[in-house]
């Protein structure tokens, strides 16, 4: 299903209209998301704007005073019976915004969000015709297709409301999750040595 979900019928909303379903589905889901693209453009993040200003010492400083903010969302959501699976998709050598995206990631993992890291190969044979698509499944309720503009800057979403296409993506994704390894194992041995990256 995860291959097929571009041809799926589904609302495309806006950026806001995105923000507002999503917040609206966020309480007592398992959260699932799926991210495959290797390159995405994050303008308003300020840790992004120093990183692709060419400034990694500043975009990591910026990153760690995200520290505690991370702490309380992931808090948050254990009060609101939210469990997370982010699947993280990655190519290798790693991009350098994969490499910076890491650096959050990090955070998140080490405040106890359930994040895990999968080899692109492990994908290849749902991908004959495209790359997976970026998803979000929130419970049973809702999946949402992130949508991307050809520099990776996101403009909204197409929401689908198919049980069936929530059901089978959900069993899809959590089958390439129990394949996939944990965030902190990969990032000390793929991540935390590597130079400061070129954006």
């Amino acid at each position: 299903m995860l291959d097929r979900i571009a041809d799926q019928p589904g609302l495309e909303l806006d950026l806001a209209s995105y923000s507002d379903a999503y917040d609206e589905a966020y309480e007592q889901i398992i959260f699932r998301k799926l991210e495959r693209r290797q390159t995405f453009r994050e303008p308003g993040v300020p840790s992004w704007e120093a990183f692709a200003a060419g400034d990694w010492e500043r975009a990591l400083e910026l990153n760690e005073r995200e520290r505690d903010a991370v702490r309380a969302k992931v808090a948050e959501d254990a009060r609101l019976g939210v469990e997370s699976r982010r699947l993280r998709v990655v190519e290798h050598p790693v991009t350098p915004y994969l490499q910076w995206e890491m650096q959050y990631f990090r955070l998140l993992a080490e405040a106890e969000e359930d994040i895990r890291v999968l080899d692109a190969e492990k994908v290849r044979h749902l991908e004959a015709d495209h790359l997976l698509p970026e998803i979000v499944i929130l419970g049973e309720r809702v999946l949402f297709e992130v949508l991307y503009d050809s520099q990776g800057t996101a403009y909204g979403a197409r929401r689908i409301d198919d049980a069936d296409v929530i059901t089978e993506s959900a069993r899809e994704v959590a089958d390439l999750y129990a394949a996939a390894e944990p965030l902190l194992d990969y990032f000390a041995r793929e991540i935390a040595t590597l130079p400061p990256p070129t954006p």
